[in-house]
């Protein structure tokens, strides 16, 4: 990553040294208020670690992530340019044309990308479901690391006793392409979440074994590395994570400076500094500012000045951030600079992270070619809907429960979070005949439970009641896995057994689309999730599917988007 801002001796290494520095500003305090020590300007207060009483590293920096991607066209002559470009869609990710000369200076890129494992988990995800048009949706979890693994980043900021601590996932996004390309939802996960965390192997065989308590979301990344988030997510939504992309604010900042600023809205004068130091230092006039460098990062990161002070503003702040930085890449807003471009070059590459599967310049690109078919009118951000916890987790918040599952079943289901119909066309019943039901073997399971609540009584028993009474005579209730499932699935092992697990769902009124293959299973298994906790039918949505108001959703054509300030932040 480099030596000491300010011993650079060429254009490059400057602009790398600078950006680095500036990156760790984009540090912020804990998560909500009264959420405990560890505030970078609270002074000395550490990490605190999960389970065994120490408070495991959770307040501190909100470390947005903005993506990169890049590729090249195609492969150079001899004596050809090589152009390599930044496409504009992943939100904050970088976007645009960006030239470099030569087939070296591109392997030269590629070899400045770090790769990590997809995922860190024991559990295999489950497989896409193609739309009618054999077209399938791509899950992109980004992820912005808290690491202060180096002496530039350490110098600006955070108590000592943190240096060299396992980092934190400080932001954690969901970015989700619709199967058609037609629209982008975003879900933002506050870093404060609590939620059990699974088991995760890291990559040199340390394992981490699954929690029996809740744990905050961010530790996910110090269990391992970024595979281990992408199996937290998995195992709390249910949703396939196609790729991730680990990065910090380098890139942010290098891009608002590259296309000359991010327009960004205050309802009220804001000071992001109270007499106790805490704050990101902001300070903008009421109105519109268009920020960059510095300023945007400190934009990003914070916390005290919007809204009730907590992290669930900051998230707001940065999804207008993002979609405004989109709306101006589209404008097109071109890089004419070739040394600085360069330097952006060499900046964003260094502080990505992907999975194995995006180890290129060239696969970066062809995934932001995706990103961009998506109209800015067609992008909607939205947070995890969620509630405030009691006790030792008081500040805390959990998924708000029904509205939780029902943003995370949209996105799953492949449907656009802006309420617009979507192309995609209903899964089909399988041509292959289901035997009688009489002959259908079922295990049904109570997975009812959620991280706020236990697992209601019962459940298992009703349906394979309601089973039976529609002739389903081998039907079982497995009176051991009470392991939560965020909705009610039908898994089947094999094709020959599609067709009984299709009888199954119409018996009881689950969408096809709740009916999976799974190598978990060995016949078919029934498993009755948080989505169908009470008694009577299944409780299928009618008519058009709308996001939770408590999600908070942005669409990215919104220009009148401004920040609350709050009252006690205004000069």
């Amino acid at each position: 990553m480099g030596g000491p801002v300010g011993r650079s001796s060429t254009p490059g290494e400057r602009t790398r040294s600078r950006v680095r520095g500036a990156d760790r500003l984009g540090r912020d305090e804990s998560p909500h208020e009264g959420g405990g020590p560890g505030d970078d300007d609270a002074g000395p207060g550490g990490r605190e670690a999960s389970g065994d009483g120490r408070r495991a590293a959770n307040d501190r920096r909100g470390h947005k992530a903005g993506a990169r991607g890049r590729s090249s066209r195609r492969a150079p002559k001899s004596a050809k340019r090589r152009v390599l470009r930044w496409s504009a869609s992943v939100l904050s990710v970088l976007i645009l044309a960006t030239g470099a000369t030569g087939y070296l200076y591109y392997e030269h890129l590629n070899g400045n990308i770090k790769k990590e494992d997809l995922t860190l988990g024991d559990k295999q995800m489950a497989d896409h479901k193609a739309n009618a048009a054999g077209q399938t949706p791509l899950n992109i979890l980004l992820i912005g690391s808290d690491a202060r693994d180096s002496k530039a980043n350490q110098k600006l900021g955070g108590a000592k006793e943190t240096f060299g601590a396992a980092p934190l996932a400080d932001v954690q996004m969901l970015l989700h392409i619709s199967a058609d390309r037609s629209n982008l939802s975003v879900i933002s996960m506050p870093r404060d979440t609590m939620l059990k965390m699974p088991k995760c192997t890291a990559p040199d065989g340390e394992v981490f074994p699954a929690s029996t308590v809740d744990v905050q979301t961010n530790q996910s990344l110090g269990r391992g590395g970024p595979g281990c988030t992408v199996a937290t997510w998995y195992e709390l939504t249910g949703i396939r994570i196609d790729h991730f992309m680990m990065i910090d604010f380098a890139g942010v900042v290098s891009m608002a400076d590259a296309i000359g600023g991010v327009p960004v809205c205050v309802d009220a004068n804001i000071n992001s500094r109270g007499r106790d130091g805490k704050g990101s230092g902001l300070k903008l006039e009421k109105g519109t500012t268009s920020v960059k460098g510095e300023q945007a990062l400190q934009w990003l990161r914070t916390r005290y000045g919007f809204e009730d002070n907590t992290d669930l503003g900051r998230a707001k702040a940065q999804h207008q951030y993002m979609n405004s930085m989109v709306r101006e890449l589209r404008k097109g807003t071109k890089l004419t600079d070739p040394a600085k471009l360069m330097n952006l070059a060499e900046a964003a590459t260094e502080a990505l992270t992907v999975d194995k599967g995006l180890d290129t310049v060239k696969k970066l690109y062809d995934l932001a070619e995706e990103f961009k078919k998506v109209p800015t009118k067609r992008i909607t951000m939205s947070t995890m809907p969620n509630v405030y916890g009691t006790g030792t987790n008081n500040g805390r918040v959990y998924p708000k429960a029904g509205d939780a599952e029902q943003l995370f079943r949209m996105v799953r289901d492949d449907i656009p979070l802006d309420g617009k119909a979507s192309k995609r066309k209903k899964p089909e019943a399988t041509k292959d005949p289901s035997a009688p039901v009489g002959e259908i073997a079922v295990a049904v399971r109570n997975g009812t439970a959620t991280d706020a609540l236990g697992p209601a009584s019962g459940r298992a028993s009703g349906v394979a009641d309601q089973l039976k009474d529609a002739g389903f005579a081998k039907t079982t209730v497995d009176p051991g896995d009470v392991t939560g499932a965020a909705r009610t699935a039908i898994l089947y092992p094999s094709a020959d057994l599609e067709g009984d697990a299709q009888a199954v769902a119409k018996a009881l009124g689950v969408p096809l689309s709740q009916v999976k293959k799974s190598t978990d299973v060995s016949g078919i298994s029934l498993a009755v999730g948080a989505d169908w906790r009470e008694d009577g039918t299944y409780p299928v949505s009618k008519g058009k599917e709308k996001t939770p108001e408590s999600a908070g959703a942005l669409n990215g054509d919104d220009e009148k988007a401004c920040m609350k300030v709050n009252p006690n932040y205004t000069w």
